[in-house]
């Protein structure tokens, strides 16, 4: 295919998207009164203060797609007494730059989230901010929101605390890279081995993961692996497909943002705060995996949702 046809499908692909952005409600552009913020920000110079701790010193990292540069998370432990560890999950403070009720903060309450098709990505606030000024990026010192999580040597809880907090990125990440490492079939990443103390952090971290995800599962979590294809184009045609499939590094991951998501929601309850969740009070079609399970030599008993484990055979 000569490169003009090629631009021509791609522009009717880009269109295709963009409609359907909009049949759907959302916003698929930002405005001028977006861009006019937009040009007016700044690189944030928050300060450690007493509302704002200077957690900089540790050996924080960022694990994420390869291809990732709007870093959104970095995560550390910290060991206690016995098996004790302290887990550590930063997420990036986009308001510390983009404050509530400006034009950029509308836009991003109107679509709540970046969507992302094959040809285009739409994304919830503009990348200066997401891939720039307020991303986590590698060297950088960036504020955060942090969620600091107390766990036991059976995985269990113990406690847990959000604050605000100065970050600094010591070491960009990628999933495939990584995970080889972890799962011992290669060696570690250069990155990993340059930064004091990070590799020995990293497999607590892995270790720590585990340990949450066996508890979760000990309590009536189902590991479900879905996979995903991605397309590949060459020009405007799709090539091939890659296939995304889960790893230690990517579980690493899962089971930190899954504790720390229940630890926010438990924070904001506990100030009476609102907040929207998604409640999945029954997976559908339960019988169709109460069959499926029955099928791998799992049984459960009685045979609807609950929370206690499932059994083999």
């Amino acid at each position: 295919m000569d490169k003009k046809r090629s631009g021509r499908h791609l522009e009717i692909l880009r269109r295709i998207a963009r409609r359907a952005m909009i049949e759907r409600g959302f916003l698929p552009d930002f405005s001028a009164r977006v861009n006019g913020e937009l040009a007016g920000l700044k690189e944030d110079r928050v300060h450690s203060s007493d509302s704002v701790r200077d957690l900089r010193d540790l050996p924080w990292c960022s694990i994420d797609n390869d291809e990732s540069r709007d870093l959104d998370q970095l995560t550390v432990v910290r060991e206690g007494s016995k098996d004790a560890v302290t887990i550590l999950v930063a997420i990036a403070d986009v308001d510390a730059l983009v404050r509530q009720g400006r034009a950029i903060d509308d836009h991003a309450c109107h679509n709540t989230t970046s969507v992302y098709t094959p040809i285009r990505v739409f994304h919830m606030i503009p990348e200066t901010l997401s891939t720039g000024l307020t991303s986590l990026n590698d060297g950088e010192d960036r504020a955060a929101v942090v969620v600091e999580m107390a766990v036991g040597g059976d995985g269990a809880l113990e406690g847990s605390d959000v604050y605000r907090a100065l970050v600094r990125n010591r070491a960009k990440l990628a999933y495939n890279a990584l995970a080889p490492w972890l799962e011992g079939q290669g060696p570690a990443p250069g990155v990993v081995t340059a930064v004091k103390g990070l590799e020995e952090n990293l497999r607590t971290q892995d270790r720590v993961a585990r340990m949450l995800r066996s508890r979760r599962q000990a309590h009536g979590a189902l590991n479900l692996e879905t996979v995903e294809a991605n397309p590949v184009f060459d020009g405007g045609r799709v090539k091939s497909y890659t296939i995304e499939r889960k790893n230690r590094a990517k579980e690493l991951i899962e089971d930190f943002m899954i504790a720390a998501n229940s630890v926010v929601a438990r924070y904001l309850e506990s100030r009476r705060f609102p907040s929207i969740r998604r409640v999945v009070h029954a997976p559908k079609r339960w019988d169709r995996i109460i069959g499926v399970a029955s099928e791998k030599g799992w049984t459960r008993s009685p045979a609807s949702p609950t929370r206690r484990p499932w059994k083999g055979s």
